[in-house]
């Protein structure tokens, strides 16, 4: 039976007056389950509190628009406030608790990219709330509450039934939520729009890579990622992950054609991808994008902290490594043909600007 690997839009799961929780389904993605990757999405309107949790998978997040506050505790380690805003990248491992707020007017939204080779359903992230009308309180009887933090039972059916909402609520305009703390971001984001570049092609493209070197911690949630913008019109070589990773792509502007080659030489995807969809490149399958004139941008993750590529265009392409005489063989053609191939893109750029 052949994947499906159409671009998809998240779907809302649940939400109230403070925002809304988007997932993206393994029945209408299968790749996601075949993978065991995840992918959400959390919008938080002013006010909008999501309420502590932690997960049964490692993500990486990624700030699509906005800003606010985030509330992160690793294991055993005091809790660090956090200011973020669009383009931060956060590596969250295993055992992390996090709180997402916004004060702003403007929505704020973040992306999750995950692995859940570990996780209770393949594919999907399950999220246990701390507190909450689903929150873990809710699951221990009142004894079992009242004895573990030594509380009286009225305090504690306070601490269990005071809070109704699910997930995420909006709090009062006047509630006043920990400040950030500058220091705490060292180590914990990393901004993909203010980042060096890792990739810089005039008219061509842009990429930032998220790895162990820049933001440590990607290494313990086992995923890498990259932050790419092509401009209008440009197009980005053909090349595959060489380190039996699978690339999951969520476009964050603009718009663009997309065609991936897996087995056979067979063309097993070809289309046109919009801002918000989300698609899945399996391993070793090649892909290859090309702008619309108003530029195209996507946030990826790689099922690897570190990972390699290799492209088929350029002049560190694999057909500039191979010697003339294989080219010849290979393709069964002259060597005038295989010199005018050869001699065809000889930059190092992965992203070519649209013909002259």
């Amino acid at each position: 039976m052949e994947l499906d690997l159409s671009p998809k839009f998240a779907q809302r799961v649940y939400g109230g007056d403070g925002g809304s929780y988007y997932a993206w389904s393994p029945l209408e993605l299968p790749m996601l389950r075949e993978g065991n990757i995840g992918a959400a999405k959390l919008a938080l309107g002013k006010n909008g509190f999501a309420l502590p949790r932690y997960s049964d998978s490692a993500k990486v997040a990624y700030v699509l628009q906005g800003n606010g506050v985030a509330g992160i505790v690793l294991p055993e380690s005091e809790e660090k406030v956090i200011a973020i805003k669009k383009g931060d990248a956060i590596a969250l491992p295993f055992g992390v608790v996090t709180w997402w707020y916004n004060k702003e007017d403007a929505e704020l939204v973040v992306l999750f990219l995950g692995d859940t080779s570990k996780a209770h359903k393949a594919g999907e992230f399950t999220d246990f709330f701390l507190t909450g009308s689903n929150g873990i309180f809710t699951g221990f009887s009142t004894e079992f509450v009242s004895r573990a933090w030594d509380l009286d039972e009225n305090v504690v059916k306070s601490l269990v039934g005071k809070q109704s909402g699910n997930g995420i609520v909006k709090l009062d305009e006047n509630f006043k939520m920990p400040d950030p703390n500058t220091e705490h971001r060292e180590g914990m984001a990393l901004n993909c729009e203010e980042a060096p570049l890792d990739v810089d092609i005039e008219k061509g493209g842009r990429v930032v890579v998220l790895n162990t070197k820049n933001l440590p911690l990607v290494g313990e949630v086992g995923l890498g990622a990259d932050l790419v913008r092509l401009d209008g019109s440009a197009m980005c070589s053909p090349g595959f992950s060489c380190d039996s990773a699978l690339q999951v792509t969520y476009i964050v502007r603009g718009s663009g054609r997309v065609q991936v080659v897996g087995v056979d030489g067979r063309r097993v995807l070809e289309t046109t991808v919009k801002a918000g969809s989300l698609f899945i490149v399996p391993r070793f399958f090649v892909v290859s994008k090309i702008a619309a004139p108003d530029g195209l941008e996507w946030f990826s993750i790689i099922t690897t902290p570190n990972p390699i590529f290799t492209h088929l265009a350029g002049r560190t392409s694999v057909w500039k490594a191979l010697s003339p005489q294989v080219l010849e063989a290979a393709f069964n053609v002259d060597s005038n043909t295989e010199n005018h191939f050869r001699s065809k893109r000889t930059s190092d750029a992965i992203f070519f600007p649209p013909p002259s």
